[in-house]
């Protein structure tokens, strides 16, 4: 007995986490595997930005997935964090999967990953992860295999789709084969580890990420500066009061957030605003400000005080 149950004696707890480019469907299918919306996903590269903690519970294993952000050639001294923020979760994890989308030819990035995998493959097992198939057809997927295999020596190769679902479990099966015995490690029914704040942060993100132009997602970062419960509500409709502020380096990106007379900073607040009640369980009143914050990405006291 633990202070989560008994378990199987044979039961199996430990960590896996996804690595490889930018938008290589990393999230999604963290996401897929934890059955919750756990990670931000979005159509622009390097959205994800913290090491964020998904827990999948099985009968015989727990498996704690660990999403990363893509790896790549820095340019800013964020994109170096982020980096180190990847090698450090590869050095504590029982199992990596590398992540290559089946709609694009493997490239000189996978090349770059791959070689940075081989240092930690002799004591860690790799699994080589084709994501996307349900993008492509059967031929791609066989070219994409042969050209993930050539790239290093996998523990296992398996082809799969985070969105229609196809292999997912499977995935799931040669993950936990990988982990080492033991008990649990979260209370059942837990789903993430990473604070509230965290999260509901990273679905304004998310939110004001989408339809803006290529240069703006890199220069947002969103801080919840409170989260307090409304006084004076009925016991059966609760509401939290949730104040954020959205961080752009620049006076001319606070206009594109912003929108016309508002407008777009009301789509965000609409879109995140739904997200956030499916995370809380609760009613939320969402109060979004949108602050610059000169050159951020560059400067190591702001990355600090943004949580970099």
């Amino acid at each position: 007995m633990t202070a989560f149950g008994s378990w199987p004696e044979d039961f199996r707890s430990g960590f896996a986490c996804f690595v490889g480019r930018p938008n290589a469907g990393k999230s999604t299918l963290t996401n897929a595997l934890t059955g919750a919306k756990i990670a931000i996903t979005s159509s622009r590269p390097q959205t994800t930005r913290h090491a964020i903690r998904g827990i999948v519970h099985r009968p015989d294993a727990q498996l704690v997935v660990v999403d990363t952000p893509g790896l790549h050639k820095p340019r800013t001294l964020l994109g170096s964090r982020l980096n180190d923020v990847v090698r450090e979760t590869w050095a504590e994890v029982d199992v990596i999967g590398f992540c290559v989308p089946a709609d694009q030819p493997v490239g000189r990035g996978d090349e770059f990953i791959a070689n940075e995998l081989k240092s930690v493959a002799g004591r860690t097992p790799v699994v080589g992860v084709v994501t996307k198939t349900d993008k492509t057809q059967p031929e791609q997927i066989a070219e994409r295999l042969t050209q993930m295999t050539g790239l290093m020596e996998f523990a296992d190769v398996v082809p799969c789709s985070a969105k229609s679902g196809y292999q997912v479990q499977l995935l799931a099966d040669l993950l936990v084969a990988k982990l080492p015995e033991g008990p649990p490690l979260y209370p059942d029914g837990e789903l993430t580890d990473e604070p509230e704040e965290t999260l509901v942060a990273e679905l304004v993100r998310e939110a004001a990420l989408e339809g803006v132009r290529d240069e703006l997602p890199h220069s947002i970062a969103v801080v919840v500066e409170e989260m307090i419960e409304r006084e004076d509500r009925p016991a059966d409709d609760p509401m939290l009061d949730v104040h954020a502020t959205i961080f752009v380096e620049r006076q001319s990106q606070k206009g594109i957030v912003i929108g016309r007379g508002g407008e777009r900073l009301r789509q965000v607040g609409t879109a995140a605003r739904k997200q956030i009640e499916a995370l809380l369980g609760t009613r939320i009143f969402l109060d979004l400000h949108v602050t610059v914050a000169k050159d951020w990405q560059r400067d190591p006291r702001q990355l600090r005080k943004l949580g970099f």
